[in-house]
């Protein structure tokens, strides 16, 4: 099959167009720590953790809009969901889902060596707290830290009116783990 000059000139065309496209995209993707901001002003790691107790990354990733970022656990070369689940407590669990369906812990780190829970712990219209849980109860906020030093919140987001948002791996969920920029709040 012989290809004509215009054929062959518009195929690199294209070829050309989307390198560079997907090399846009790939300088455009900042990767951002999450944290958790203990009263004392410390930074807690927060963390993926597997049934064996191994630990993994916990990111928010930004590809190009730096409005919502998505919060994915790195384990491996996967990056896994993460995600407020379907709960009857009055805490939601938040945790990580790999594509066989497993379930991931999400825990924020202390230097002392404490795994503290990170959960939702109220909602606000479509929007879900998230915190991580203090020995004695108290909440610490999650947040995400741009290599830049801007700093986001971490929560949920509901984007339907159902209880349940959807499903990944057979794993059903409540709500998308994202890091949004900070709403101030004024008192009127």
């Amino acid at each position: 099959m012989k290809l004509s000059r215009s054929t062959i000139v518009a195929f690199l065309g294209v070829t050309i167009l989307l390198a560079t496209v997907t090399q846009a995209r790939a300088d455009d993707e900042k990767i951002w720590h999450v944290k958790a901001i203990h009263p004392d002003g410390k930074l807690l790691d927060v963390k993926a953790l597997d049934k064996a107790g191994k630990i993994y990354g916990v990111k928010a990733i930004q590809n190009g809009d730096p409005h919502i970022l998505d919060v994915k656990a790195l384990v491996g070369d996967k990056r896994l969901p993460v995600k407020i689940l379907i709960s009857a407590d009055a805490l939601a669990p938040v945790k990580a889902i790999g594509e066989d369906g497993t379930i991931y812990s999400i825990k924020a780190l202390t230097a002392e060596g404490q795994h503290l829970d990170v959960k939702g712990v109220r909602r606000s219209g479509n929007i879900i707290d998230i915190k991580a849980i203090g020995p004695k109860g108290e909440h610490f906020g999650v947040k995400a830290i741009s290599p830049e030093g801007m700093v986001f919140d971490v929560k949920g987001v509901k984007m339907s009116k159902d209880r349940v948002e959807g499903k990944v791996s057979g794993v059903e969920f409540e709500a998308h783990v994202k890091a949004l920029p900070q709403i101030s709040h004024t008192l009127n």
